[in-house]
């Protein structure tokens, strides 16, 4: 049985660390160290011999009471392994989590399962699509909703840009939906802005946005690939975009562009049931993936975060 040590962050090899997410059976774009350092500075981890086996530590604190969280832009971390994983390693790795994190919240991949019952468990869910067949056979399992939406958008003259203005793409998101969203300050908009940049520089980045006939932006979205996947990571729909079905546009290029690739589409969720509905359509799957909860905190604390 592997053992496991906690490494504090300045202890990481990263060179290394990245090296076993890279050849990980489930490695993933947010496990790579240039993505946590961006999302949660300072992370530490847990590492089994020759970083075989890996499992990023996400921290904060708070009134002096050290926790784990999961990052903004993050949907899915846990342990990631170049070697099959058994539930009763991955409930290992949980058992290995230092004493000084007196609560956590972690969400494991959807590789990850949990041996025993001593944890707080939630499903949530992210919906993958297999890109491998050809764009006919995918469209056909579209919803029929979704195919009469999507002749209707064939006739509006969309036009899809591969490149576009990340600011104009970020400003579309906060102008509709982002301004409902009030949980996210300035800071989580430089974090992406950051994520962006770096996602570029090592070409995993793909930008994509949809304009009229005039050239107005009526949606974009973010994508970025890794380890046989890519994620749906970010984007922004006008309202005239909603009228025309831009999005939906939009996606269905990507989709064309990547078809006969050995390549996962990640819409990287939703438990919303609106958003569950929509990225079904397009014929993917739902994926279960868990959040992991602790609770060690004072018994008045303890009580508050039931």
């Amino acid at each position: 049985m592997k053992n496991i040590s906690y490494v504090p962050h300045h202890a990481i090899d990263k060179g290394r660390w990245d090296d076993c997410i890279r050849k990980s059976f489930n490695g993933m774009v947010y496990a790579y160290s240039w993505y946590l350092d961006i999302t949660c500075p300072g992370w530490d981890a847990l590492i089994t011999e020759n970083y075989v086996s890996v499992m990023p530590l996400t921290h904060g604190s708070k009134m002096g009471i050290a926790y784990l969280y999961p990052p903004f832009f993050i949907q899915q971390l846990g342990v990631f392994s170049v070697d099959k994983l058994s539930a009763d390693e991955v409930a290992r790795f949980l058992e290995n989590i230092p004493s000084k994190f007196s609560y956590w919240e972690i969400n494991l991949n959807v590789f990850n399962k949990i041996a025993g019952d001593k944890y707080k468990l939630k499903p949530n869910l992210t919906h993958e699509l297999d890109l491998i067949e050809d764009i006919a056979v995918i469209r056909k399992n579209y919803s029929e909703n979704h195919k009469r939406n999507l002749k209707k958008a064939l006739g509006n003259n969309l036009v899809v840009h591969k490149q576009y203005s990340h600011e104009e793409i970020i400003a579309l998101f906060r102008s509709d939906r982002g301004a409902e969203v009030t949980v996210w300050n300035e800071n989580h908009y430089d974090i992406l802005r950051r994520l962006l940049q770096a996602a570029e520089a090592r070409g995993c980045l793909h930008v994509r946005a949809v304009t009229d006939a005039n050239g107005q932006l009526l949606s974009g979205a973010f994508f970025m690939d890794s380890n046989g996947k890519v994620i749906f990571l970010f984007s922004g729909n006008s309202a005239a975009g909603k009228l025309q079905g831009a999005m939906l546009f939009l996606i269905d290029a990507f989709i064309e562009e990547n078809a006969q690739r050995n390549l996962i589409l990640d819409f990287e969720g939703s438990n919303n049931p609106d958003l569950a509905r929509f990225y079904r359509g397009f014929g993917a799957k739902e994926c279960v993936y868990l959040q992991a909860r602790h609770n060690r905190l004072p018994w008045l604390l303890k009580w508050y975060k039931k």
